[in-house]
């Protein structure tokens, strides 16, 4: 079975930003093959990557509500589609869900989806779950079992306080943690006394121990400008540089 890395913090932490550097940290350390699920209604993983998005699972539970092909049942539909909407690329495959049916209860089409990942799941060696605010698509993913958590904060208190709380409450979800830590994204250097105090304190009260701080990036903002691959980004970039040197120490662990 493969490893699931999940990624979690509170909006315009740069989940999405971490998430493109551990495709391209387990890609170059062959640590492949990888599902990367963007699970933020506000789709953008693709764009980091360089990639073009076809068909959304959120698109894919609207149209198995319709007719389906007489010589198939509901779930080998879904299933297919799913297959489908995967975009496949060297060493990861990208499932982007996109935005949720709107009101009501979809248990049907949220079953077929997490049957539709237990066969797909087979086909990997870690699946990244890059989600949004809340983290309600691990349980439909029936994904309730993860083995590295990285909660995510920008530099500031409230932000360091939010990922103190993301991780108390991973036990009432009924989501079993088997590693965790907290990656401080976009922080200034050197870091201020202030924030590294702050930081050692929400390591201590939430049992959340440091997995990195990351530096603000120009060459991030400027990739993402130009539309290039973060997977581009050359090995020498110091913001590459501290991620591969964390990620290498949790995924040695």
């Amino acid at each position: 079975m493969p490893k699931i890395i999940a990624l979690a913090g509170k909006g315009g932490t740069g989940k999405t930003t971490i998430s493109a550097l551990l495709i391209k940290y387990l890609t170059e350390r062959k640590l492949t093959p990888v599902l990367a699920v963007d699970a933020d209604p506000n789709a953008n993983l693709n764009e980091l990557l360089g990639l073009r998005i076809g068909q959304t699972i959120g698109q894919i539970r609207k149209e198995i509500k319709g007719e389906i092909p007489i010589h198939m049942s509901r779930d080998q539909f879904m299933e297919m589609k799913i297959q489908q909407s995967l975009i496949e690329e060297s060493g990861f495959d990208l499932m982007v869900m996109g935005q949720p049916d709107g009101p009501g209860c979809y248990c049907a089409a949220n079953q077929y989806l997490a049957m539709s990942m237990d066969h797909l799941a087979g086909n990997y060696r870690y699946i990244l779950v890059d989600n949004e605010a809340g983290m309600e698509h691990l349980s439909r993913m029936n994904l309730t079992i993860i083995d590295y958590l990285l909660v995510i904060s920008d530099p500031s208190a409230r932000g360091i306080m939010t990922a103190g709380r993301i991780s108390e409450i991973t036990t009432p979800l009924g989501l079993t943690i088997k590693q965790k830590g907290l990656i401080v994204n976009r922080a200034p250097e050197p870091v201020p006394a202030a924030l590294q105090n702050r930081i050692e304190q929400t390591v201590t009260e939430s049992d959340l121990p440091l997995a990195g701080i990351f530096s603000a990036s120009e060459e991030l903002i400027d990739y993402e400008l130009s539309g290039e691959s973060y997977l581009q980004l050359p090995a020498e970039t110091p913001v590459v540089a501290q991620a591969f040197a964390a990620f290498d120490k949790i995924f040695a662990a």
